[in-house]
């Protein structure tokens, strides 16, 4: 019996030629990665069982992209911590200030993720190195400890739920759209503890930042991991990025899944997660005339350049509307300067959009944006739970970038066409 890509890069990991659904095994991880939020109780526990190095300098990664820059004096807290955390055992890889950006963003954007890796993070959306065909999946604080002086880490071998995608994408539609379907299609325990596997034509020409945008989202179905096939894309994009060795794995004609499902993307239209789970979707079309008071655009799902790009495309020459707050975050500085470069920027302030550094700011109800009792917005975060922006009583809808920007136009929950 074959495997799958996940499989076959758990095998190698484990030193094992074989290995199949349901076996736990003991894996060599290649990246170990915390924030400023998770950072602090892994740190608590390093110290706890006396340990007095991590495994390797290089591949421990520390992001201070939650809180930040700090909004009080508990995250400021955190972030010293952290630092001199850093400072003391060598860590290679810690970023804050004008260095600094959100994380699943910054690290594929920085060569630290390749091929083949197995990467933990705590941080549940640590599932989006899965677009560059690693295996890669958020774990608790203390688990990370554990990885940060081992260097392994035990994993139970996933079961695998396979995406085939054909057919040719539509004008605005993106990686979030497909993701947005398929959470609507599987509900969010869906692929509890599965493999999501992408495959198919469509997907062979879906861009970079879609895949990273739709793999950061499987955890939205339960998913253990989001996975996509290495292509020429995915080549292209490390080329300059990934200076070490990586291996690249495929998953074999007879690889064993749970379920597969055939999606034709031509049939996709703009989708809309609504109030209050990442699978209440339904298409943009549908929510007309629901009032937004605010609009983000951004986050490790949608703030990369295509994002930008399209907000831009959709926004330009237009104003937002009256009472509405359209925040546009880009993820990282590199995405901050060449949007600015590429005129995005001066699109932004002319149609009254805030321009913030990069943060994870409101996607969590951190700061930069946060909702007060009974407002609403449009978003192009990954979750939308009770209370996640802000008040209890707020409302988040999430959408692609050109649904968020052409919402924000609006001043309610909007088609790009009829923007565009």
């Amino acid at each position: 019996m074959g495997m799958t890509i996940t499989e076959k890069i758990l095998a190698a990991h484990a030193d094992r030629e074989y290995v199949e659904p349901g076996e736990i095994v003991d894996a060599r991880i290649d990246l170990a990665l915390a924030n400023d939020i998770t950072a602090p109780l892994s740190l608590q526990e390093f110290a706890r069982v006396g340990a007095t190095k991590v495994f390797d300098t290089e591949r421990v990664v520390f992001v201070m992209d939650h809180f930040t820059p700090n909004k009080d004096i508990p995250s400021a807290e955190n972030c010293k911590t952290i630092r001199e955390f850093s400072k003391k055992y060598g860590i290679t890889h810690f970023y804050e200030g004008g260095a600094c950006g959100v994380e699943h963003a910054l690290l594929p954007e920085k060569g630290l993720v390749g091929p083949g890796d197995v990467v933990i993070g705590a941080d549940s959306h640590t599932c989006t190195y899965g677009a560059l065909g690693a295996f890669s999946t958020g774990v608790g604080s203390t688990d990370l400890t554990y990885g940060m002086v081992t260097g392994s880490n035990w994993f139970k071998v996933p079961e695998s739920i396979k995406f085939v995608c054909s057919g040719k994408w539509q004008p605005w539609i993106t990686g979030k759209d497909l993701i947005l379907h398929i959470i609507g299609m599987i509900g969010v325990d869906g692929a509890l503890y599965a493999s999501l596997e992408f495959a198919g034509d469509a997907i062979s020409t879906l861009s970079m930042d879609s895949r990273l945008s739709a793999a950061n989202m499987a955890i939205e179905a339960g998913a253990k991991n989001g996975i996509f096939p290495v292509d020429e894309t995915t080549l292209a994009y490390i080329r300059d990025r990934v200076k070490r060795p990586y291996q690249v794995f495929q998953s074999d004609p007879d690889a064993r899944y749970r379920e597969v499902f055939e999606i034709d993307v031509s049939k996709l239209d703009s989708k809309v997660a609504c109030p209050f789970l990442p699978s209440n979707v339904k298409d943009a079309k549908e929510l007309k005339g629901i009032r937004i008071d605010q609009a983000v655009i951004g986050s490790c799902t949608n703030g990369r350049l295509e994002d930008m790009r399209i907000a831009a495309e959709i926004l330009k020459g237009h104003k937002v509307a009256k009472d509405v707050r359209c925040i546009v975050i880009p993820a990282t500085p590199a995405i901050y300067y060449e949007s600015l470069k590429k005129g995005y920027f001066e699109v932004f302030l002319d149609a009254g959009c805030i321009i913030s550094p990069p943060t994870c700011g409101p996607c969590l109800g951190g700061h930069m944006g946060i909702l007060a009792r009974g407002e609403r917005s449009i978003s192009t975060t990954n979750r939308n739970f009770v209370g996640r922006m802000g008040h209890p009583e707020s409302e988040v809808y999430l959408s692609g970038p050109a649904v968020a920007a052409a919402s924000a136009i609006k001043g309610e929950i909007a088609h790009p066409e009829e923007i565009a």
